[in-house]
């Protein structure tokens, strides 16, 4: 599968069918950087009126699971990839449009390359920013993922 927006999001619908019917939508891919939105609606809110923490996480978590999915394919070699540990940080209500980026394509394709060498698990950590329209940031997530080459 080619890495296009659209393409991801359609797998979302078809099989990650809570975060496509939640709103997250991917909006851009390189190999460096993947960018995800998610809206704040009635279907995603707490009862605060403002966007629920899975919600933010479930859009967190995308650009870095697409990152790392579009490494792997690009590495042409059959990798297991999960996420070990999870962090996040709330600074503001989400509310609104919510951006999230994460920009650590290089530090991914750096780990398969070490696991390519070794044999052995690599972890890389990534980190998801969620931006507001003003561009503050209202969430930041950390995710812990273990990369192994399979033989």
């Amino acid at each position: 599968m080619k890495f296009t927006p659209a393409k991801v999001n359609l797998f979302n619908l078809l099989k990650l069918p809570l975060a496509y019917f939640g709103g997250v939508r991917v909006q851009s891919i390189t190999n460096k950087e993947v960018i995800v939105s998610i809206k704040h609606a009635w279907k995603n809110q707490n009862p605060f009126k403002s966007m629920f923490w899975a919600a933010q996480g479930m859009a967190a978590e995308m650009p870095t699971g697409v990152l790392v999915m579009k490494a792997i394919k690009d590495s042409g070699r059959n990798v297991s990839m999960l996420v070990t540990h999870q962090e996040a940080d709330f600074y503001k209500k989400a509310t609104g449009k919510i951006t999230f980026s994460c920009t650590g394509g290089a530090e991914i394709r750096a780990a398969i390359d070490q696991s390519i060498e070794t044999g052995e698990g690599q972890k890389v950590v990534l980190v998801s920013e969620g931006t507001n329209t003003d561009g503050i940031i209202v969430s930041k997530f950390q995710f812990h993922w273990s990369l192994r080459v399979k033989n």
